[in-house]
């Protein structure tokens, strides 16, 4: 059985010092939010003690769908990758980028740079920099096969929206094609979800060419952030619905609207065409301070999650 931990938006803070020069347009209202409401909901009060109790299941990989910066402010990196090494090595940690760790086109190559231990695929060369091209990558371990995509674009003020890209989507299905192949649970990690309703600002541009891709060559598992909610959708594969689930910021506290700090856990086991995915989702609950598990289940195509 490998088990894998899936958490996703830790926004870490505090914002850090910065010119004023450096917060002026689409940042300057990131901070306004942040100074308005992120500052009071999520914190290291909730993130750590989440984290510690992450460490105590010893998971045999994590994998971080986005979101970990507020700002894309240089520092905010290396805080991002100082958390992502709290985790554990690179060979067990796999980050993708969200749309705040891409938040102006000026911070682009900061999370390709500073976190590219954690976001190179099996085939980069050491001494080759990450680019845009580098997606999606794949990191193999052991029966699963995790997928990096990219929807960290740079956005307009107020926008939020993500794209994965004609190349990008392009190079995902020939992957995912080698991947069934070579008999791996394959695991796509995407910022913006694929799936579900919302509002244009805050929304997966190509979405549909995304499932378009997957009801053609499948996947087994798709895994995401950036509603900072507890979600459940799936996608028609040509084997079956795929599961797309999708986790509540880290951070969030037990107040928070969109649901308090939680992360996931996969237990999968089984071998092709006989996969078993139970998923234990553990943090916090409204108004409660304890850490425990919240929801346990097999997740199944034809009934969702069944409760084990």
């Amino acid at each position: 059985m490998f088990v894998l931990a899936h958490l996703s938006d830790p926004h870490l803070g505090p914002i850090p010092d910065a010119r004023l020069s450096e917060v002026l347009g689409k940042r300057f209202f990131g901070l306004m939010n942040w100074v308005g409401a992120r500052r009071r909901n999520f914190g290291a009060e909730t993130l750590a003690p989440l984290m510690a109790d992450l460490a105590a299941q010893a998971p045999d990989h994590i994998a971080v769908t986005g979101d970990l910066v507020n700002l894309s402010l240089p520092t905010e990196f290396d805080t991002g990758a100082a958390f992502l090494a709290s985790l554990g090595s690179p060979d067990r940690v796999t980050v993708i980028p969200g749309n705040h760790d891409a938040y102006v086109r000026s911070a682009l190559k900061y999370h390709l740079e500073r976190w590219a231990p954690f976001l190179a695929g099996d085939n980069s060369k050491p001494d080759t920099p990450l680019d845009v091209a580098s997606f999606p990558f794949v990191r193999r371990r052991g029966p699963i096969a995790l997928v990096g995509v990219s929807t960290a674009v740079p956005t307009a003020v107020f926008l939020a929206s993500g794209e994965v890209g004609h190349a990008q989507l392009e190079r995902l299905k020939a992957l995912l094609s080698e991947l069934k192949a070579e008999g791996l649970f394959r695991v796509v990690m995407i910022h913006h979800p694929p799936v579900g309703r919302r509002h244009f600002h805050r929304d997966l541009r190509d979405a549909a060419e995304f499932r378009a891709v997957l009801r053609e060559v499948g996947a087994e598992l798709v895994l995401h952030g950036h509603d900072h909610r507890a979600s459940l959708g799936w996608i028609e594969g040509p084997d079956g619905r795929i599961p797309v689930v999708g986790v509540p910021s880290a951070s969030a506290g037990p107040e928070d609207r969109r649901g308090p700090g939680r992360y996931n856990l996969y237990r999968i086991s089984g071998a092709p065409g006989a996969w078993i995915c139970q998923m234990e989702s553990r943090g916090y609950a409204a108004g409660e301070a304890d850490i425990s598990p919240r929801e346990r289940g097999v997740l199944s195509e034809a009934a969702g999650l069944v409760p084990a």
